[in-house]
């Protein structure tokens, strides 16, 4: 038979993925296999280029038009943080200036003597 129909690829590691759109036969297939709705194109199959213009409409199982926005969900915007948080100490910088003293004490000494 067919391949499985695919909704959505995410690609590994991606925070979002790529929808598939269906023609409009294919589609009200699906949505009366799936049972949800499936977003299609009234436009058959053509080159990439007019595929990335045609309009994108949304059918439910009962072959009626839904709205495009109850299939598609806007990805959630995560809101940036303005300054980093203080996770690292001043150990190490401690521990160098501890060593830099020994180091000039021992200078100092040797060429005291």
């Amino acid at each position: 038979g067919e391949p499985e129909a695919i909704r959505a690829w995410f690609y590994p590691g991606a925070q979002s993925g790529e929808e598939f759109v269906y023609p409009k036969s294919k589609a009200l297939e699906l949505a009366k296999i799936a049972n949800e709705p499936v977003l299609e194109t009234p436009t058959p199959m053509a080159d990439v280029e007019a595929l990335k213009t045609a309009p994108i409409e949304a059918v439910n199982s009962a072959g009626q038009p839904v709205p495009v926005a109850e299939v598609v969900q806007a990805p959630v915007q995560i809101a940036k943080v303005e300054t980093l948080p203080h996770t690292a100490s001043y150990l190490p910088l401690l521990f160098c200036a501890g060593l830099l003293s020994l180091a000039a004490a021992g200078l100092i000494t040797k060429h005291s003597v």
